[in-house]
């Protein structure tokens, strides 16, 4: 009787159609799925095939609707979500400063570790000695970036001199808009007080001598002297290896580059075709053009050269997004944001408003030749009065052009009255991440207790319709949106208070600031950003969902690995 059951089962077997061909798509499986579609958006699985989502639910709905699929259950015990977006950083600087020894007021992320932080003057410039120590002895220039006066104390020519008065020494502001040189260093880029009436970054003590401080307009004459000592295109390499190795290590699968040609385009050109690909470093990238940069190249021609960029007429080292990166003032950290009145009461820029870029009646016509060319734009605008400046601006192009794009970057003050006006002139705010975190508490010299909680209010803008992301700036900032996204879920600061609870975002809100909205201030959100069918399969995986974790934990949660167009990218090497 058994031999006869077994032969009868045999038989059926064999009358079952064979098992469909594979037909390219793969499902993959999980614990959870955010979709960032909605808040409540979630599923089991999705399907890929060809780089695209082709369908999302669960794994017995996709297997029914693709049953010549193959199921992919690496990531079945984890959670996906839209692959993670850092909306603006920057390449070759990134690339130049992690080549460089770090004196940061505080620990930074390097790619084997925190790096540490110097915390007082005295241990500031006990780093600074031991770092010109511990230099080739071949007498050429000393680097050094991390730099914050409003940490660090005050330095000036003569505190340098003391650390060496043979060696060049340049020490590179936190902001990357200030350097701060000794004597040799001065001489070797050849400052003169006469200078001063050319460019008003160039630093002088109150008798009128150099005081060693080199910034803002000024840094034109700057790098093009010591630009072949900073730019060493073999310690540049490494630098953006260090640089890329924690953008991947924080599930980034998209970023782009906010100033490109800034520098030296064709310095940047080459430095982001030997050091990047999507095959080697797993992450898309892309760039938006500075104007100053495009309009010395190109002259008048600058905003057709950038269309011919982003249409892929003239070839790039990356995909050019049709698009143009502006300024309107000055630094955040190094104090020259402009400021409405009395301006800065403390620190560095004390008496002063800070800087224009671009003075408040020619932005408008400034921008209007790549607004009228179709081309969004991108404006750093920091500080309040720069705010208002940059809204009125806008104000008179939305009359040439309703519909374009107007991002306003980092975005460090915003009175209530400017988040009222941002929404209603329908512009984007991609903040800095930073700034709460880093510089709330030193900030209340400077400003004033009233503009001091005005930074980054982006609970605010956010409960006003405005579509806000979080950025890193990096390398100012360490490229790790889950852990931005968190701190602006708490407000918690470095000395870990708590500043403005009020501006802080819902943990669905700065999930989606580092997903869906930073791919709408890209204008990339038809293709990524979220999970649904038809956009590019981008997703990142974490060990842990970020809805059901404290936003102190938020930079805690295990990154597993990412995925870009369907393939996997990036995997941790502790899983």
């Amino acid at each position: 009787m058994k031999r006869a059951i077994s032969a009868l089962a045999v038989l059926l077997a064999s009358c079952q159609p064979a098992p469909p061909e594979p037909d390219g798509t793969v499902i993959y499986t999980a614990n959870l799925i955010r979709q960032m579609t909605d808040e409540g958006d979630t599923a089991q699985a999705i399907a890929v095939k060809n780089g695209l989502i082709t369908g999302i639910g669960s794994k017995e709905g996709l297997l029914s609707q693709f049953p010549a699929s193959i199921i992919d259950e690496r990531y079945a015990d984890y959670v996906i979500v839209p692959g993670l977006i850092d909306p603006h950083m920057h390449v070759l600087l990134g690339s130049v400063l992690y080549s460089l020894p770090f004196a940061t007021p505080w620990p930074m992320a390097g790619p084997s570790g925190d790096l540490p932080g110097f915390q007082t003057r005295d241990a500031f410039i006990a780093r600074i000695s031991e770092i010109v120590e511990a230099a080739a002895d071949d007498g050429s220039p000393v680097f050094i970036y991390g730099y914050h006066n409003l940490v660090q104390g005050s330095l000036t020519r003569e505190d340098l001199d003391a650390v060496s008065s043979q060696r060049p020494i340049f020490v590179w502001h936190y902001s990357g808009h200030d350097f701060y040189l000794n004597t040799p260093a001065l001489a070797l880029a050849e400052i003169t007080p006469e200078l001063h009436e050319t460019y008003e970054g160039i630093g002088l003590h109150e008798y009128g001598t150099l005081n060693g401080r080199i910034y803002e307009d000024a840094l034109s004459h700057f790098f093009e002297r010591i630009g072949r000592y900073l730019f060493n295109p073999i310690a540049i390499s490494q630098g953006a290896d260090n640089y890329f190795s924690i953008m991947r290590a924080a599930g980034i699968t998209t970023t782009a580059e906010l100033a490109y040609g800034a520098f030296d385009r064709s310095l940047e050109n080459a430095i982001i075709a030997s050091s990047w690909s999507l095959e080697d470093d797993g992450f898309r990238l892309f760039m938006i053009p500075e104007f100053r940069a495009m309009e010395r190249e190109f002259g008048d021609e600058a905003a057709s050269t950038v269309k011919r960029m982003a249409s892929g007429e003239m070839v790039t080292p990356a995909p050019v997004l049709p698009r143009i990166k502006f300024f309107t003032d000055g630094a955040f950290y190094s104090q020259t944001m402009r400021l409405s009145p009395p301006g800065y009461m403390f620190g560095q820029s004390a008496g002063t408003e800070g800087l224009w870029v671009l003075k408040p009646e020619e932005i408008s016509d400034r921008i209007l030749p790549y607004w009228n060319a179709g081309l969004s734009v991108h404006i750093h605008s920091n500080g309040d009065a720069a705010q208002t400046a940059s809204l009125s601006a806008l104000e008179e192009l939305r009359q040439a052009a309703p519909d374009r794009d107007f991002v306003i970057e980092h975005g460090g003050l915003f009175s209530p009255a400017q988040i009222d006006r941002v929404a209603e002139l329908d512009a984007m705010v991609s903040a800095a991440s930073h700034y709460v975190y880093f510089m709330s508490g030193d900030y209340q010299k400077p400003l004033g207790l009233e503009r001091a909680s005005w930074i980054s209010p982006l609970g605010s803008l956010s409960k006003a319709g405005v579509t806000v992301t979080i950025h890193s700036d990096a390398p100012l900032a360490p490229p790790q949106p889950l852990k931005a996204a968190g701190r602006h879920i708490t407000r918690i600061t470095r000395e870990g208070t708590i500043y403005q609870p009020g501006e802080a975002l819902t943990p669905y809100d700065a999930l989606e600031a580092v997903t869906l909205d930073a791919a709408k201030i890209l204008g990339l959100s038809d293709q990524i950003g979220s999970l649904e069918t038809g956009k590019t399969a981008d997703f990142t995986i974490l060990g842990q969902d970020p809805l059901n974790v404290d936003g102190n934990s938020w930079g805690d949660i295990p990154i597993i690995a990412s995925v870009v167009e369907g393939e996997e990218r990036y995997k941790s090497s502790s899983e």
